[in-house]
Parts: C-alpha cells; structure tokens; sequence
C-alpha cells in the first residue's frame, strides 16, 4: 500500500527535526503499546480512584480498545499512525481527511517525548496540507488538556463545546483574516 500524501507530509515534518524520527502504519503488534500509551496519558485521570492497580489496567484497555473499535467504525479510511524515534514507538497520530476536512482524530505521545516541538511539527504540517486542500482542520480535546494551550498558540478556535471534548478548527482563511485584522 503506498502512504498517503497526508503520511508522506507529516514523515517529511519529522525528518526535518533532529533526534531520528519516523512515522509508520500501525499494526496488531502494536496494541500493547498504543494500551500502555492510552493508560499513560490518561493515568491523571484515574489516580484519584481507589481501584486496585490491575483494575486501573483492565479498565484502560477497555477503553482503549472501545476507542480504537469508535474510529475504525466511525473513520474509515483513516490513518492509524505510529511515531517512532530510533525505530521504537514514542506516540501515535490518527488522522482522516475527506474532500471537506482534515481531522486530526488523536495525538498522543509519551511523556519523555512531550514538549520538544514534535507534536508542533506534525500538527504545522496538517494545517500546511489543510491550506492547500482549501479544507478545516478539526479536533477534539478535553477543556482541561494542557495540549489546549497548543491549538490555542497554533491558531485553533473553538467551534463548539461538545460537553467532555471542546470541537475546535482551524482554517487558512481564518487564519488569514485574523492576521490581517492585527495588523
């Protein structure tokens, strides 16, 4: 199967970085690390809840696999992406883009490997390639995630409160129109 223009893109942002990074199709193997992944970012959430350990786990793998089972049902096409530096996973990007959107579905990677500008690149990238198309670039994020602060800086905008998720885009036009007022 040859990647997608969209893989090609975010492949070419990574080698422009220093530290030896990649970007490839995730496969079955790749389950544990996506979980234990998913059970990282999310630890935060569930430390205040008196279950054992084991329990925390099982719970999160749940939800992990619901959510994996929710985008491939309600994503089809989409691409399910693993980043790796040094060719050991560190993160994953899943990304659908159809004639109208460039969704940026999730992006996560683990914290040793945050706040080093990788995933600034990846998302300059998707709003480079959204530009070109003439499409939005939308996401989901929970209100309270730091990431936030990110799409915020990147020039993202609130669409809509979707309760648990703030529904956010950002388009070359806004984008435009915004710089132009400021100036």
């Amino acid at each position: 199967m040859t990647p997608s223009s969209i893989v090609r893109l975010l492949a070419q942002a990574l080698q422009d970085g220093a530290g030896g990074h990649a970007l490839r199709a995730e496969t079955g193997a790749d389950f544990a690390f996506v979980c234990a992944l998913y059970a990282e970012v999310r630890h935060d959430e569930l430390a205040p809840v008196p279950w054992p350990d084991q329990a925390k786990r099982d719970f999160l793998d749940a939800q992990c696999r619901l959510q994996r089972d929710h985008y491939a049902k309600h994503y089809v096409g989409a691409e399910f992406l693993i980043i790796e530096r040094d060719a050991r996973p560190i993160g994953r990007l899943y990304v659908h883009a159809t004639g109208k959107e460039i969704r940026l579905m999730d992006i996560a990677l683990c914290s040793t490997e945050r706040n080093r500008g990788l995933g600034s690149r990846l998302v300059h990238a998707l709003r480079d390639e959204a530009a070109r198309r003439g499409v939005d670039l939308t996401l989901h994020v929970e209100p309270t995630n730091p990431a936030q602060h990110l799409y915020q800086r990147l020039g993202f905008r609130l669409i809509e409160n979707r309760g648990v998720y703030d529904f956010l885009g950002w388009s070359a036009q806004a984008a435009d129109q915004l710089n132009t007022a400021s100036n």
